[in-house]
Order: C-alpha cells, then structure tokens, then sequence
C-alpha cells in the first residue's frame, strides 16, 4: 500500500502538523471539514505545503515520525525547498 508524509499549515510559517496517509485527498478534505485531528481543527491548518510520496505506507509512517522530531527550522526549509511561497499544494480535484 503506497502512502504520503504530509505537511499541513495554517498560514505561511504559521502553525505546521506532520501526518501521514495513505490517501490524501480523503485526509485534506477530513481536515477541512473539521473532522481531521483536533489539533489541525482547533489551529486551522488546512493548507497543504509539503508532501512526499512513499510506495510503501512503512516508509511514509517513518518519515512522518522522523520529521515529528526535527527542528521547526529545519520543518520550514523544507517546505521552502519545494515551496518557497507556502501555496496550497491540494487542489481538491483530480486526488
């Protein structure tokens, strides 16, 4: 089963939230909806700035526990790496 890491924000360089799914256009739309984590609910991080495709959910699953203990600098570099302007990376249709 392939999977996503994912980084989800509520504003450039606001709050971020590291996850991982193994569909994400079900899991932007759980966000949005207000029925994703509490955490992505109670902050409004619903914008999508940084994803990585795994061809194995493991391999997603350790890199989102990898990043959950990463430096927030480090979190922001890597988004700004892919994308510097922290545009919304979901676009709703086509997932």
């Amino acid at each position: 089963m392939t999977g996503n890491a994912t980084m989800t924000a509520s504003q450039k360089r606001g709050t971020i939230y590291i996850g991982v799914t193994n569909d994400l256009g079900r899991r932007m739309r759980e966000h949005r909806s207000g029925q994703g984590s509490r955490f992505t609910s109670r902050y409004s991080v619903q914008r999508l700035v940084w994803y990585e495709e795994h061809f194995d959910i493991r391999g997603a699953i350790l890199r989102e526990k990898s990043l959950r203990h990463w430096p927030r600098q480090w979190k922001i570099e890597l988004i700004e790496k892919a994308n510097p302007e922290w545009f919304e990376l979901f676009r709703g249709t086509g997932w």
